[in-house]
Order: structure tokens, then C-alpha cells, then sequence
């Protein structure tokens, strides 16, 4: 399952990513906002999506929006078990490392700084990129799941 949040700033674009996922068959949940509020705040939805994600980190994915990314992904790697990704780039190589090299199970996307055309190539590269097997990879993930406690 994938499962998306944003506060006003990524609204649209979330928008775009439901049409995305839903031509792609990709099953998702929305966690929010369901209205446009400009008065509501990154945090409550980037904690509802961590918090899901959380729940089965090596199944669950989330994808959460504000305007720089930062202020999500800060908060989504709070949570143990989610690895959040800001990507900014819509370079398939740094896409594809998020996923192979780090198993992110979560994308952080700032909305006020891409283009539609940019985050759909970033949203279905990091979709459709498989966490990489490599041992050095496995090592790594091992040691963070080590710091996490």
C-alpha cells in the first residue's frame, strides 16, 4: 500500500500523484489533507503516512508533500523503520539509489520546486525501483536498524 500526505503547499500536486497511481494500478490512501486548508500543517500528515508505513516498513511505502520537502521528511524519519527520501532531481540515478542503495519506504517530495513532469518521472522511478540486494546494501540497512534500537 501506498500512502500519501500534505499539508496546502503539496495539495495540488497530490492531487496529480492520486491520477498517477491510479492509471499505474498502484493501490494507495490518501491520508490527507482532503480539503485544501492553508492553514494546516506538514506535520499531522507526514506523521499519519510514517506512522502507516511504520506499521510494515518492508511492505508500506508513503509519499508526502510540502513546499521544500524538508519539513516531511524530517518528520517521516522520526519514525523507526521509515527511511525517507527528499528527492529533488528527477536524475533516474539518484532516484534509483534512494531505492536500491537505502530501501527508502518513503518519498519526499517538495512541491513548490518541481514540475509536474519532474515528479511523475521521480514518483514512478522510485515506485518501480526494487530495493537493491547487494550485501554492502543489506550491511548498511542493518547498521541504521542498529541505531534506531
Amino acid at each position: 500500500m501506498i500512502y500519501l500526505g500534505t499539508d496546502h503547499r503539496g495539495f495540488a500536486l497530490k492531487e496529480k500523484i492520486k491520477t498517477w497511481l491510479t492509471d499505474w494500478g498502484y493501490q494507495f490512501e490518501d491520508l490527507g489533507n482532503a480539503v485544501l486548508d492553508p492553514e494546516d500543517d506538514y506535520p499531522d500528515f507526514a506523521a499519519q503516512v510514517a506512522r502507516r508505513v511504520a506499521e510494515n516498513p518492508a511492505e508500506n511505502q508513503g509519499i508526502v508533500l510540502c513546499g521544500s520537502g524538508i519539513g516531511v521528511d524530517v518528520v517521516a524519519n522520526k519514525f523507526k523503520g521509515v527511511r525517507s527520501a527528499l528527492l529533488w532531481s528527477d536524475d533516474a540515478n539518484l532516484v534509483q539509489m534512494a531505492r536500491e542503495h537505502d530501501d527508502t519506504n518513503v518519498l519526499s517530495l517538495p512541491a513548490d520546486y518541481l514540475s509536474e513532469e519532474a515528479a511523475q518521472r521521480i514518483v514512478r522511478t522510485w515506485i518501480e525501483t526494487p530495493p537493491g540486494t547487494h550485501p554492502r546494501f543489506i550491511r548498511r540497512l542493518e547498521k541504521i536498524k542498529a541505531i534506531e534500537g
